[in-house]
């Protein structure tokens, strides 16, 4: 449970600064609410200015969430702080951030800080500041703990250097999935030179040194704003982990900020489903161009993108479970990459005969029977699996065959030559 507190010898003018610039003034000065793009991994503690708790290795930890100063030269129109806005302004002398952080810390109240900044004065300038309130965190209060640094837009190799010494994780904002998408919503932010240039220079330098910046890099993208399909996020989402290692990209649903409107607000559905298929690109062993993309290049929203993807290949499917290879527990809904770990593992020691095995090594058994074998046995309600798949084609349950129906052996002989393919 999170308290409420009183900085120790701070100014009433340090307390409204963390209320401003930790992230829980969500009213601007035209009294227009507006809801700031937050990470789904962290979620607000209620009563306590600017901590959040953060997903991190299957634990919540507390996090001090700050903006170094919401004064901004630039003009993002997704963002409540651009320089148009008529926002209450407010910044943080570099010591007067790291001390109050110590005070939280030092109370068990926060486990780590997360520091950001409007650009102000030059994107240089900005990382200035933000990097002198790590060296006072590092250097005078000798903190050893974690610290999550904000690369600003078109910031020079020598401030990334610094920074990247300094932090555990770095990141940059992405916001959009191609430079013509991002002109429409920040049309003061060059794609290549201002963004995609920072991340190379951090993949150089983690290259160099590898032992630093633990939790590596990351970015995100706002969902929804300048007409980008999933197909376009997913594809640039692909070539950020493949060509700068980046350790994860995170999507924020576009929501309208201070009564300008770029476009209506995009469903959390929407949000969610990238995520899912996120991970299908990450741990589960799929291609960008296996997602069930339509044709106008949007995930389905009715279903999440693997259940989609096995019901539009009845032909691959019921899987043998005592016989499939790791990649093709991997395709089964309900099976996960430990899971299907711990099937490889159970196997070992004979076959599995049961839903009762199954279930206690993880499966979720309602989602997985329509598309597995047990032991030779096919165990789900044919009735309910032809009206599953109907969901994905045009023929009605009764009158869908599915091709395991017609010849038991066909989707073994399916994927033996899809492996042998590949």
């Amino acid at each position: 449970m999170c308290r409420m507190f009183v900085l120790k010898r701070a100014s009433v003018d340090s307390e409204e600064k963390l209320r401003l610039l930790g992230g829980t003034e969500d009213v601007d000065e035209a009294g227009e609410r507006y809801s700031p793009a937050h990470s789904p991994q962290m979620r607000q503690a209620p009563g306590a200015a600017g901590i959040y708790w953060a997903a991190a290795g299957g634990r919540r930890v507390p996090l001090l969430r700050a903006l170094r100063t919401n004064v901004c030269e630039l003009d993002c129109r997704y963002c409540a702080i651009n320089r148009h806005r008529q926002a209450r302004r407010a910044s943080f002398r570099p010591e007067e951030l790291a001390r109050t952080f110590m005070q939280m810390h030092e109370r068990g109240m926060v486990a780590g800080l997360f520091l950001s900044s409007g650009v102000a004065g030059g994107a240089d300038r900005s990382a200035e500041k933000i990097i002198e309130t790590a060296e006072w965190l590092r250097e005078r209060y000798r903190y050893r703990g974690y610290i999550h640094l904000k690369i600003m837009p078109g910031q020079s190799p020598d401030y990334i250097a610094r920074a990247f010494e300094l932090a555990d994780r770095v990141s940059i904002n992405l916001e959009a999935p191609t430079p013509q998408h991002l002109a429409r919503i920040a049309p003061s932010k060059d794609f290549w030179r201002d963004l995609v240039a920072p991340m190379q220079e951090v993949k150089r330098l983690q290259a160099r040194h590898p032992e630093k910046l633990r939790a590596g890099q990351i970015t995100q993208m706002v969902v929804g704003a300048a007409g980008d399909s999933d197909r376009d996020i997913l594809t640039t989402t692909q070539w950020l982990y493949d060509e700068l290692g980046m350790r994860r990209v995170y999507y924020s649903a576009y929501r309208p900020v201070c009564g300008e409107v770029l476009a209506p607000p995009a469903p959390e559905l929407r949000q969610h489903r990238l995520y899912q298929a996120d991970w299908l690109l990450r741990f589960y062993g799929f291609r960008l161009e296996e997602l069930p993309f339509a044709a106008d290049g949007s995930l389905p929203q009715e279903m999440d993108p693997k259940l989609a993807w096995a019901l539009g290949h009845p032909e691959l499917f019921p899987v043998e479970v005592n016989r499939a290879p790791r990649e093709w527990l991997l395709r089964v809904p309900g099976i996960g990459p430990e899971s299907a770990r711990r099937i490889l593992r159970r196997r070992r020691e004979g076959a599995i005969r049961s839903l009762e095995e199954l279930r206690a090594l993880g499966v979720v058994v309602r989602r997985a029977l329509p598309f597995l074998l047990l032991d030779g046995r096919y165990l789900a309600d044919r009735a309910a699996a032809r009206a599953l798949w109907a969901r994905r084609h045009r023929e009605a349950p009764q009158q869908l065959s599915l091709p395991w129906e017609r010849d038991p052996l066909a989707a073994a002989a399916t994927l033996a030559g899809l492996r042998a393919a590949s």
